[in-house]
């Protein structure tokens, strides 16, 4: 069984960065690929990146690319997304995911495992 506990939300303006963490406890964890989410309010929750169990594949959703990283590390059991450039359009509560069964994982039932999500508010 995996935990997950995401981290590292907060308020910031526009124009801000945030970095986001995802502390996974159990065996399976590096095994699998690896994803994140976030869901705005009266919103359905929507896949934002993922990266592959080495950490040498990563995609992300196209409101994304090129301004958010996803990166994790195995030997820690932790994913990470750094978060640069954000808009008020990128609040929500951000949730991690793990063990995906496929490749790219961009759906929600890609994944066994959710963490409870942390909120990001950007200010205009």
């Amino acid at each position: 069984q995996v935990q997950l506990v995401e981290s590292g939300g907060g308020l910031v303006q526009a124009g801000g960065s945030l970095r986001l963490s995802c502390a996974a406890s159990g065996r399976t964890f590096s095994s699998y690929a690896m994803g994140w989410f976030r869901q705005a309010p009266g919103k359905e929750r929507e896949f934002v990146a993922a990266i592959n169990w080495r950490g040498e594949m990563t995609y992300y959703a196209d409101s994304v690319k090129g301004r958010f990283t996803i990166s994790r590390d195995n030997a820690k059991n932790t994913g990470n997304l750094q978060m640069n450039s954000l808009k008020p359009e990128d609040t929500g509560v951000y949730y991690c995911a793990a063990q995906a069964s496929r490749w790219p994982p961009t759906v929600r039932n890609d994944y066994r495992h959710w963490g409870q999500g942390t909120q990001v508010t950007v200010s205009s």
